[in-house]
């Protein structure tokens, strides 16, 4: 969930789904191809047994899962060791092994973190969220796949939060049976270091071992994908032919991953779902931080031992004072950390362009030469910035966009968007203003994919609108995640299990897994075009999926004068 600065996109997730919105209003700032499977689960006998069968070999030990309605589910499989203590900070260490079957039969740990107030009971009931429970033994992924063999293709998804919180599993659309029971690929989420514990520069308080430490949130990825790489066969797994994708904050680990040189031969495709790029700090700018840090706990300035036996929270609200000061009572996002995509790069709980693991701010600068012959996909929603608190009159959007724009802008805006939507309440539109900043973002993407002339870049648009909640809220962040995951009945809260929505789910789905499978998301019926910056050719999701080039592009401009 993308906080939005002026337009473009930013790197905050749950400050635009449970806080308020700022001004108040919706702104922050044949063949091959169809080869998937897409025979449905109504024939599902409806069982869940532990088998004996339910068992696969990774090479730190055995791990027995469960079956349920044909899909095998492995959950909290280990892919590094434990986090905390002695081994906060250091480079994800492998996992211990083990000789006896190990259970994995339920999601593991999520890195500590603040949690979901639940205050918000709108964004709870539509996202159907879980907050789980928190621990620094972490480092655990979980596995959906429709057989132990097999040589399938394998879908990787990183969550959101910004890289400051969430997990795997928060949102009930996560749930990767559906991919692996009707499109036959295995599908896999991750749990890594987040906020202060991921993203932390300690090289000078603790010397050389923590080097590293400042982007061990990102290197836990990468030991995620390279566990997929050395594991994946013996869960029915293409190693060979592995995508990533991940929404919000989750687009924007696609993205660093996309830059980072260990990466490379991980990653065969990859989608970027509202968000992506992100203006994140120079290794001088946490160097800084970390020394702020250090005086906010008035400790020595190499006592590592103690940062590592001190409890997540007092940390964490150092960290965050000493990041606001820095920063200026003025940033964006919560205690003042946000990372707007334009201005100088601010200090905070995200990857650091080190030179060395991290090499460029990758999608925000530059399209990654390492990844130029990855295939991406690229997409948003349209009411990006919707917080059901917000429910302004036209008077007081306009008022509200005005101080962030100016009257001119506020008024061609508003006329605008109500000509192309007129059958949008005021509500509604308020709530798409984030959206067009976001389609911005990623028509900046695209444009510097397409410039590489190498691999394709693909663009989506979801603009299905939710029957739930009076129809007011429409394509809320994070609502195209039951689509993507085929999981439109599990998530009806959300998306009301409606025939039109089942539809739009089997398309939406069937795409991404073909995607996943050849590197492009046409279907039968249902042609996709890669997009370039001149035509902007988009697939728009809706009752009646079609490519467009650059729906709504008069309107979204405006953000851009």
């Amino acid at each position: 969930m993308a906080e939005q600065e002026q337009g473009t996109a930013g790197l905050n997730r749950r400050s635009a789904l449970l806080a308020s919105i700022a001004a108040g209003a919706g702104i922050s700032a044949a063949g091959e191809l169809g080869a998937a499977r897409t025979t449905r689960s109504s024939t599902a006998s409806g069982t869940c047994l532990t088998p004996r069968s339910a068992v696969a070999r990774t090479q730190y030990g055995p791990v027995r899962g469960y079956v349920e309605d044909g899909v095998y589910i492995f959950k909290g499989v280990p892919y590094g060791d434990d986090t905390g203590g002695p081994n906060r900070w250091l480079p994800a260490k492998p996992p211990k092994p083990w000789t006896e079957e190990r259970h994995t039969l339920a999601y593991g740990a999520n890195c500590p973190q603040t949690l979901h107030n639940f205050r918000a009971a709108e964004h709870t009931f539509l996202q159907q969220w879980t907050d789980g429970f928190l621990g620094e033994d972490m480092l655990k992924l979980n596995i959906w796949t429709p057989a132990l063999s097999g040589n399938r293709p394998v879908m990787v998804y990183f969550h959101g939060g910004g890289f400051s919180f969430g997990s795997s599993y928060e949102l009930a659309s996560h749930d990767g049976a559906q991919m692996a029971r009707n499109h036959d690929v295995v599908q896999v989420s991750v749990n890594h270091r987040l906020n202060i514990l991921g993203f932390f520069d300690a090289a000078a308080i603790g010397g050389a071992a923590y080097e590293d430490s400042v982007n061990v949130g990102m290197t836990d990825l990468i030991a995620s994908l390279r566990w997929v790489q050395e594991n994946i066969a013996r869960f029915g797994g293409d190693p060979d032919k592995v995508m990533i994708y991940g929404q919000s904050g989750g687009g924007s680990k696609v993205t660093t991953l996309l830059g980072m040189p260990s990466g490379q031969g991980l990653i065969h495709r990859a989608a970027i779902q509202s968000g992506g790029g992100g203006n994140i700090p120079s290794a001088e700018q946490s160097r800084e931080l970390a020394r702020q840090t250090m005086k906010e706990l008035g400790l020595r300035s190499n006592d590592i031992g103690a940062l590592q036996q001190m409890e997540w929270s007092k940390l964490f609200a150092a960290g965050t004072a000493a990041a606001t000061k820095i920063n200026g009572p003025a940033a964006r996002g919560p205690s003042g950390l946000g990372f707007p995509a334009s201005g100088p790069p601010r200090v905070g709980w995200a990857p650091t362009v080190d030179g060395k693991i991290v090499t460029l701010r990758s999608y925000q600068d530059a399209a990654p030469d390492v990844s130029r012959n990855v295939p991406v996909l690229i997409g948003s929603v349209s009411e990006e910035s919707m917080s059901y608190s917000q429910n302004p009159s036209e008077a007081e959007w306009r008022q509200n966009l005005t101080k962030s724009f100016g009257a001119e802008k506020a008024d061609a805006l508003i006329a605008a968007m109500k000509r192309a939507h007129p059958e949008k309440s005021i509500r509604t539109l308020s709530y798409g203003v984030g959206g067009y900043g976001q389609r911005n973002n990623v028509q900046r993407m695209v444009r510097l994919k397409h410039g590489q002339n190498a691999a394709p870049a693909y663009q989506y648009w979801f603009t299905w609108q939710s029957p739930q909640l009076d129809g007011q809220c429409g394509a809320w962040h994070t609502a195209e995640l039951a689509f993507c995951f085929d999981n439109v009945r599990l998530c009806a809260q959300g998306t009301g299990n409606t025939p039109q929505a089942q539809a739009v789910g089997r398309k939406m789905s069937t795409a991404w897994a073909n995607f996943a499978r050849t590197g492009n998301p046409s279907q039968p019926g249902l042609a996709w075009a890669a997009s370039d910056p001149q035509r902007c050719q988009t697939m728009i999701f809706d009752d009646r999926c079609r490519m467009e080039d650059d729906p709504d592009g008069a309107v979204r401009r405006i953000l851009l004068t």
